[in-house]
């Protein structure tokens, strides 16, 4: 078991979480799976509005501009021509959804592999509360700081024990994003330098991967019998 310290806003000490050594190894951290899941979710966020017009949504009429044959000129059917400025495009984009399934599991094992990779980076702290005692976000960065965050940082709390005051004391951070565990990305954990947990959402969130990772166990034992 990796023992991790617990801290409170002002960078002490108050006590100690055991991780599970399946779970924040350093063999957990699958990069080939990180990588399916960061495209996954910038697929997702691409619009998909880029459009070209057809050649029913061009302007111009549809009359034959001369004759077929006689003129030495090439044959022209009308000035939509795609070969003509000002004409249609074709086989050109249209508004569609970048977004595709993403199994469950693997995007499970990705979030596992983000937090093995943050802790071997020594870039996930731990504290009591993300609370304090004033919803001022001049208080939020003094606190972050002591915390050693320097550049980013993703604050991940319980949807059970966040508060209204902690959403405001940390929404204008620049660089900072608050997040519940229970929404929280492998390419949020990627993205920011530092992951910052309350003790709460990552006892919730380690739970709910272990049971995962047992379910998953059993099933391959199942099918090897």
């Amino acid at each position: 078991m990796a023992n991790l310290d617990v801290l409170n806003m002002n960078g002490d000490k108050v006590g100690t979480l055991e991780l599970s050594d399946a779970l924040f190894g350093p063999d957990s951290v699958n990069e080939a799976l990180l990588w399916e899941a960061v495209k996954h979710y910038r697929a997702s966020l691409r619009q998909g509005t880029h459009k070209t017009k057809s050649r029913t949504e061009v302007a111009g009429s549809g009359k034959k501009l001369w004759k077929q044959k006689g003129t030495g000129r090439a044959r022209i059917g009308s000035v939509r021509s795609p070969l003509w400025r000002h004409g249609y495009t074709v086989h050109g984009p249209q508004p569609r959804s970048y977004d595709y399934a993403f199994p469950r599991k693997k995007l499970l094992g990705a979030l596992r592999s983000a937090l093995a990779a943050k802790l071997a980076d020594g870039k996930l702290t731990v504290v009591d509360s993300l609370e304090i005692k004033e919803a001022k976000s001049k208080l939020y960065r003094a606190a972050l700081t002591k915390l050693d965050v320097t550049r980013t940082a993703l604050l991940v709390e319980s949807s059970k024990t966040l508060t209204p005051a902690l959403v405001l004391g940390a929404r204008n951070l620049k660089g900072v994003e608050l997040v519940l565990n229970n929404e929280v990305h492998p390419y949020d954990l990627l993205r920011y330098e530092r992951a910052i947990f309350s003790t709460a959402a990552i006892e919730q969130l380690t739970e709910m991967l272990e049971k995962n990772a047992s379910k998953r166990k059993l099933a391959a034992q199942t099918e090897a019998a």
